[in-house]
């Protein structure tokens, strides 16, 4: 096992870690996003036709980025819909009220493939209460509350 060595401090506002995913509708997932799953828009920049060449959505100390597929500049993007439905990464993400957190994103139209539903790791772990949806780019989500922490 390797020690992991000292780091400098992120970027001011910037996570340790953030992720981008992709639409080809970025526009229309960044409002959606917002309604549905409470993101908060820092900064939409836009290509000289309107498109969004980076956005910055943040939800909590969180943060997502935002935008179409962008093949000629990284050839790898893709959004699900252009992969059959595949994801390539899942999203997860802590909030306060799990239950409200679902009715709010079933009344956006997200769709709920997992129901609330509560996993208990055992004492020396940690027991949260949880679902997973699907958004309207074809993304997994799942959100989750903590209930518990572990024994220490």
């Amino acid at each position: 096992m390797t020690t992991q060595e000292p780091s400098k401090p992120a970027p001011p506002n910037w996570p340790r870690i953030s992720s981008a995913i992709y639409y080809e509708d970025s526009r229309a997932a960044i409002d959606w996003l917002c309604r549905a799953f409470g993101f908060q828009v820092r900064l939409l920049v836009e290509g000289e036709d309107g498109s969004v060449r980076h956005s910055e959505l943040v939800y909590g100390e969180g943060l997502i980025m935002v935008s179409h597929p962008k093949p000629e500049r990284f050839p790898q993007t893709r959004a699900p819909s252009q992969i059959g439905g595949a994801n390539t990464q899942n999203m997860m993400v802590y909030v306060d009220d799990v239950e409200a957190h679902c009715a709010r994103a079933r009344a956006a139209g997200a769709r709920i493939v997992r129901e609330p539903e509560t996993v208990d790791h055992g004492e020396e772990y940690w027991s949260e209460r949880g679902y997973e949806c699907v958004d309207i780019g074809g993304h997994h989500w799942w959100f989750y509350q903590r209930l518990r922490n572990p024994k220490t």
